[in-house]
């Protein structure tokens, strides 16, 4: 989104054009993820919103992590989430913030809403909280402790801070409306009680926030501007607006605005799913290919470009709706397509003999390194008497229609020399084993040989030459949209492992942060934590064909 966001493309902007009015550089805004898993596409939508919509009014973009759950929040998760935004393209400068740094602002906010009888010390548990909150058709019940006096509330909050209830023994709740047709704004808990060491404030707290208390005060606190949300939080705005007015200590009062979630066709993006996958060894960590984390696209082989292009094109909608997962594939494509390396990569091998073909002789062919980007160079290829081609190029009985190799017929090998088929073998089973062939040498690639045609073009990698390596392809985890409510159904066959796959020698030089173009196959990457020098492990980024139509 920030590389080309529409300034006059979505309801966001006309809200905040109506505040900025002149002042073009006053808008701030946040991303604020709880460190309690990966960052995944969906959140991608949100960073590219909130720091899109910075960098084109000339504001600024904090990130703030919005930590007030130690039971489920860890470092590991806080060092991912920066590694992952930053992978993006996204800077913050020295604008990273904890909600945790602001615990000790929140309680003396707390203290004043006692003092101003807009708070109170509840002694109901989480159950029987619940239970008081009515439905959308019934008004709540009151506390039996919601007229305690402001003195003995200050005094419970402060014994609930210094240690002296066991957790869910007490909260701190809100006094609002336990009518209001809003539920979230029936006496809402705004403090709990936690005995849990905090990744950041260690054992110093032993009650926390809520978010929907903490959230608003963080971006009071933080000076933000329009405090960007996806539309599960709408029917809380209230209750945002709520904590910052009773507050009455800020200059700068947000605006929440609120849009459509990001959702894709057959993929789990709840964190509660993901958890459990990568809990359950279903899959290998929260940087599996197969997930749609930031970090398993990372690793899987998507560009950084290709994702903000992607959120850019789903655009920003106040209706949910569910895209396409190809879609995104389509992007990635078209990102890979000016950058990646055309090179030979045969994945399912059977051999080739070139019969005709001095023996022991190799001579290197110029091949270049992609068919429409001449300005991308050539490199050298080996060629010799035995080759590896794709088993699926060969048919021992062929229709007409089949343009590769079969008895009797004539092909091109890629960027070398026509072939034609004399003969193949077979093992005891009935598999081809040796495909035979005869080679003309006049028809080198180049040679502006033209006295004939062929209909069928084939890739190729030299046998002797060859690096052994293994290869990955992926379909989706599951064959649903996945929700929290709804489950999934999984796929068993998600992933496919190809152990016997061949390169052509100028992979063997290849870097984690190259792209390919398997010539016919598909894009592919070194994978991150499989691959070895001596053991190359490729997986595919995406197909080379798409379903998208644009």
């Amino acid at each position: 989104m920030p590389d080309n966001l529409d300034s006059t493309g979505s309801f966001i902007h006309a809200f905040i054009k109506a505040d900025l009015g002149d002042e073009t550089n006053r808008i701030h805004t946040r991303f604020p993820p709880e460190p309690n898993g990966y960052l995944h596409i969906g959140h991608a939508k949100g960073i590219c919103i909130n720091f899109g919509m910075a960098k084109l009014y000339g504001g600024k973009c904090n990130l703030r992590m919005d930590d007030t759950n130690p039971t489920k929040e860890d470092v590991e998760y806080v060092n991912s989430i920066i590694e992952d935004i930053k992978w993006l393209g996204f800077d913050w400068e020295d604008r990273l913030y904890f909600a945790s740094d602001y615990f000790e602002k929140f309680y003396d906010i707390a203290v004043s809403l006692i003092k101003k009888g807009k708070a109170f010390v509840c002694d109901l548990s989480a159950e029987e909280v619940q239970a008081h909150r009515g439905s959308l058709s019934q008004p709540g019940k009151e506390s039996p402790y919601r007229d305690r006096s402001v003195e003995e509330n200050l005094d419970l909050f402060t014994r609930m801070r210094d240690g002296e209830f066991p957790d869910g023994a007490r909260s701190l709740r809100a006094k609002i409306d336990m009518s209001s047709p809003n539920i979230n704004m029936r006496d809402p808990v705004i403090y709990r009680i936690v005995h849990a060491t905090h990744h950041n404030t260690g054992d110093k707290w032993c009650i926390y926030p809520m978010y929907d208390y903490a959230h608003p005060l963080e971006d009071a606190v933080e000076g933000i501007t329009h405090s960007m949300c996806t539309l599960e939080f709408e029917d809380h705005r209230p209750l945002y607006d709520w904590c910052i007015r009773e507050a009455d200590c800020f200059e700068i009062i947000p605006r929440q605005i609120e849009f459509a979630k990001l959702r894709l066709t057959n993929t789990i993006m709840g964190k509660r799913y993901l958890r459990s996958l990568v809990e359950n060894g279903k899959v290998d960590g929260w940087d599996d290919p197969r997930l749609v984390t930031l970090s398993g696209l990372r690793r899987r082989g998507y560009t950084p470009k290709a994702i903000r292009d992607f959120c850019d094109s789903v655009g920003v909608a106040k209706s949910e709706s569910v895209v396409d997962y190809a879609q995104l594939e389509h992007f990635v494509r078209e990102d890979l397509k000016g950058i990646s390396k055309a090179v030979m990569a045969v994945l399912d091998p059977v051999k080739l003999v070139i019969t005709n073909y001095p023996e022991n002789e190799t001579e290197m062919l110029t091949i270049e390194n992609h068919p429409e980007f001449e300005e991308m160079g050539t490199r050298e290829v080996p060629f010799s008497r035995e080759l590896y081609i794709e088993r699926d190029d060969f048919m021992e009985d062929a229709p007409s229609k089949f343009h590769r190799l079969t008895p009797g017929r004539e092909v091109r090998l890629k960027g070398a020399y026509f072939v034609t088929c004399t003969g193949f073998e077979k093992d005891a089973d009935g598999n081809i084993t040796e495909i035979h062939c005869t080679y003309d040498p006049a028809t080198k690639s180049g040679s502006g040989f033209s006295e004939r045609k062929v209909k069928g073009t084939i890739h190729w990698v030299s046998a002797e030459h060859a690096i052994p390596a293994k290869a990955r392809s992926f379909e989706p985890l599951t064959f649903d949209d996945a929700t929290q409510e709804s489950g999934y159904r999984e796929n068993p066959n998600s992933i496919r492992i190809l152990e016997n796959v061949m390169l052509e020698p100028s992979l063997s030089t290849a870097e984690l942060s190259d792209r390919f173009q398997f010539v016919r196959n598909g894009y592919f990457c070194l994978d991150s934590k499989l691959s070895a020098p001596d053991t190359p492990v490729f997986n595919e980024i995406v197909a080379l064909k798409s379903s998208y139509k644009a």
